[in-house]
């Protein structure tokens, strides 16, 4: 078996053993999408044919949190220190003279090219979903690191979906104070490492490619474009150069969400590609979206392990903060903490919701519960909690434009203190076997 550059995506594949490979040819309108619906929480998946296309296509990489915490070479209970590690301690991109996803170039690239899938069925078109997008500050000279979704538009342009609090739209909007448009370098096809990084809520000017070297282990090779100021990861798949145009705007229409439903977000930016560039062979990666495994934690770990890092010195008795597969990866949070004082738990709710506007429940818990575990966090708010003291909501709150339940630009905020408080009981041992015999009848079983 070939062994692929690390930083590669081709290595993350290659070092998973139970890849599911579908040999039969797929058409990219919907069919794609449905297979990765039908395998979401499953392992990677490669289509070895796609109708009218020659390039393959794969998805599904990251679909649960063990597998993100796998593609990470960590474990679960290890990958929040990690990414937080990785956080405070970036290692800068190292520029290599050439790279695989330059093997072959194409000027003025028709996107009907490549193997985009239309996702679902009241979207517009196609969706490039998986571009992780690079971009800098032309009076900074700082890089950014980000995801957003691109709509073919014909020929070598594309609408491109961007929150107006992101990064990405600060530069566009930045860029159009000058009278400058913006160059930027949609990466497809990268190691999960570039693509959790990317998610990352850092501050402005803060370079996530730095992170994903850190994850790595060593910096990430780049090389620089070709038409555009920018270097790109050299082991991605294709990178598709272009300038976004901050002064010119198109109607998007119905786009799904996180949370599983439609948005209509109204108007987004251009862009027109003048350069694509590829490996030989490349694969192209596609995220599914929605309420969809790898959409979801590719957002929802990213957003945790900021989180928790923002809170480590507001909360000293944090422990680890989930931000949960049931709230779409965005929407709820919960907080486990450690022997927390009185009014911990309720500093922890209000901190949070300072840290990530689209945070809507926040639930603390406490000791030995697994704040990513639906089930542990249920049952410590069914003994733990009670209505009239450990319920908080507050009402009138900013809300995102992608909260499903916004009104008039605001929603109401639910704090859930399922800590345990003195004078509840006196008891609170668990009832199980002598400690012992578990652990005796633990190993017999083993063997």
């Amino acid at each position: 078996m070939t062994e692929h550059h690390p930083q590669s995506m081709r290595a993350f594949l290659e070092s998973i053993e139970n890849v599911t490979r579908i040999d039969e040819p797929v058409d990219p309108a919907f069919e794609i999408a449905a297979c990765l619906s039908h395998l979401d929480g499953g392992p990677p998946v490669v289509f070895e044919k796609v109708i009218g296309h020659e390039l393959r296509v794969t998805g599904n990489h990251v679909t649960t949190l063990d597998a993100v915490a796998s593609a990470l070479a960590t474990d679960r209970t290890g990958l929040q220190d990690k990414l937080i590690a990785a956080i405070g301690n970036p290692l800068a991109p190292v520029p290599v003279g050439e790279g695989p996803c330059q093997e072959v170039a194409t000027e003025n690239p028709d996107l009907a090219e490549l193997p985009i899938p239309s996702f679902f069925e009241y979207e517009t078109g196609p969706y490039i979903t998986a571009g992780a997008i690079v971009a800098r500050d032309t009076l900074t000279g700082r890089a950014n690191l980000s995801i957003a979704r691109l709509k073919p538009l014909g020929g070598n342009r594309a609408f491109i979906g961007i929150a107006p609090n992101h990064h990405l739209a600060v530069l566009a909007r930045a860029a159009r104070d000058r009278s400058e448009q913006l160059e930027i370098a949609v990466t497809i096809g990268n190691h999960p490492a570039v693509m959790v990084a990317a998610c990352l809520y850092l501050g402005l000017g803060d370079d996530e490619l730095a992170v994903a070297g850190a994850l790595l282990g060593s910096p990430i090779e780049v090389v620089p474009c070709q038409t555009v100021d920018l270097k790109v990861p050299a082991q991605c798949e294709l990178v598709l150069e272009g300038i976004l145009d901050p002064d010119e705007m198109i109607e998007e229409g119905p786009v799904s969400e996180f949370h599983g439903m439609y948005e209509r977000y109204g108007a987004g930016y251009v862009v027109t590609f003048r350069a694509m560039t590829r490996r030989r062979d490349a694969i192209y990666q596609a995220v599914l979206p929605g309420y969809a495994g790898e959409h979801i934690y590719l957002g929802a770990v990213a957003i945790a392990a900021g989180l928790a890092r923002s809170l480590k010195g507001k909360v000293p008795s944090l422990v680890e903060v989930a931000v949960t597969h049931g709230g779409a990866g965005r929407l709820h949070a919960v907080i486990n903490l450690k022997e927390p004082r009185p009014g911990a738990a309720r500093k922890a709710i209000f901190a949070v919701w300072g840290a990530v506007n689209l945070i809507k429940q926040v639930t603390v818990v406490e000791g030995e519960v697994d704040p990513w575990d639906g089930v542990a966090v249920e049952h410590a708010v069914a003994n733990h909690m009670r209505p009239d003291r450990d319920l908080i909501v507050v009402p009138g709150v900013q809300a995102d434009r992608s909260e499903p339940l916004e009104q008039g630009g605001v929603i109401s905020k639910l704090g859930v203190d399922a800590t345990r408080h003195d004078g509840d009981r006196a008891d609170w041992t668990p009832a199980q076997p002598p400690a012992d015999v578990m652990e005796r009848i633990r190993d017999l079983l083993k063997r």
